[in-house]
């Protein structure tokens, strides 16, 4: 499913300053985020029922393992991808075969990093290594050793103990490769799926683990890729929207402070609705334009004071020449910059939700969604007050 399903349906919602479909502009501005976005290239090593499967669809969103969407590179790669999803999975079959057919994928594999090193294209470029190890094997082959370890010299490797159902068992296997293999950047136990044992359950644990260690140990272009494309942990998504976020509330700032009257507006208004687009696309999630709909139009209290309660209040302090330029351009500039912020923070929450109830396999109504971000834009604004 791509982010957005768009609808010919004309949207109400539209800048009183600029003029235009604001849902479409937004729209457009994701889809732009979205394709200069620089993915994440991961490759998968492991023996055909390890757990690979599983566990790409419990950290990624979209299901990416069940789409039946592969590319054979060679005879024992195929390349993962799925459209609307900034990550491509390089995964390896044929470990469980003969020695002979080990030595092939080796070499397939090697032939394949060597070529995405020389890639002329830095997005070409391999960015880690999941090397997947069953913990019910209770052993580090002698061609893992040497695999992983060869690896490791050229790539960040993480090694994932797969179905660690057993503790005592799992943990010396994790000391014995991290004593064997100590090039490598971690060594992480997971259960990827909750576990049914009779009448008891053995909780997933592990997966927010591998994918914070995966997102410090990947190039910083690719970071937000990763966070796109990844459902664990979707406080990451918020933590990385505030960050971007709060980039454009500097931006705001520093125009609202030009003292010129009625200037700012259109440039305040274009950067916030960057900034919505930006967040957007951070949070990768799948909803139509209805939903978008309800998300800005609950928000346009916000972006119409934008036009109306920040041209009484600061650009009609600019005709009068007692107030002073300085004076008149901290109260515009910290007006516009609160306008943003509380945008900022309304938005990531609402998304937040969103996400929440996505991944569980829900779905958010838009007059949900509008109440919450109402709700949420008046806890917000009353904290501006005071």
């Amino acid at each position: 499913m791509a982010i957005f399903s768009r609808s010919k349906r004309k949207s109400p919602v539209r800048d009183l300053t600029m003029g235009v479909d604001l849902i479409g502009e937004i729209l457009n501005r994701t889809d732009q985020e979205m394709a200069d976005m620089p993915p994440v290239n991961i490759m998968l090593i492991g023996k055909t029922g390890v757990g690979k499967s599983t566990l790409i669809n419990e950290i990624f969103r979209e299901n990416l393992a069940d789409t039946g969407i592969g590319a054979p590179v060679t005879p024992h790669l195929l390349k993962i991808t799925k459209t609307g999803v900034p990550l491509t999975l390089y995964d390896t079959k044929g470990l469980e075969l003969s020695e002979e057919a080990q030595r092939m994928v080796q070499h397939e594999v090697v032939g394949l990093l060597k070529e995405k090193d020389l890639a002329a294209d830095p997005k070409e470029k391999i960015h880690c290594v999941w090397f997947c190890i069953s913990s019910l094997s209770r052993r580090l082959e002698k061609t893992e050793r040497i695999w992983i370890n060869a690896l490791a010299l050229q790539l960040p490797v993480i090694v994932v103990l797969t179905q660690a159902l057993e503790e005592s068992g799992t943990r010396e296997l994790k000391e014995y490769i991290e004593q064997e293999c100590p090039q490598i950047r971690a060594c992480i136990p997971v259960i990827a799926r909750d576990y049914s044992i009779g009448p008891h359950t053995l909780p997933s644990f592990g997966l927010k683990e591998l994918m914070l260690t995966t997102f410090r140990n990947i190039p910083d272009e690719s970071q937000r890729a990763f966070i796109n494309a990844q459902r664990v942990d979707i406080d990451k998504k918020a933590e990385l929207a505030s960050r971007w976020a709060r980039r454009f509330v500097y931006e705001t700032f520093a125009v609202g402070f030009i003292p010129i009257p009625f200037a700012d507006a259109p440039i305040i208004a274009t950067s916030q609705v960057t900034m919505i687009a930006k967040i957007t696309a951070i949070f990768g999630i799948s909803y139509d334009r209805a939903m978008l709909t309800s998300l800005v139009g609950a928000m346009a209290g916000i972006g119409g004071a934008v036009v109306t309660g920040r041209t009484l209040t600061t650009n009609i302090l600019k005709l009068v020449p007692g107030a002073g330029t300085l004076v008149t351009g901290v109260i515009s500039g910290s007006t516009a910059a609160a306008i943003t912020l509380t945008m900022s923070k309304v938005y990531i929450s609402a998304l937040r939700e969103v996400s929440l109830r996505e991944y569980a396999g829900e779905r958010v109504l838009p007059e949900e969604i509008r109440y919450l971000v109402e709700t949420e834009m008046r806890k917000y604004m009353e904290r501006t007050r005071k």
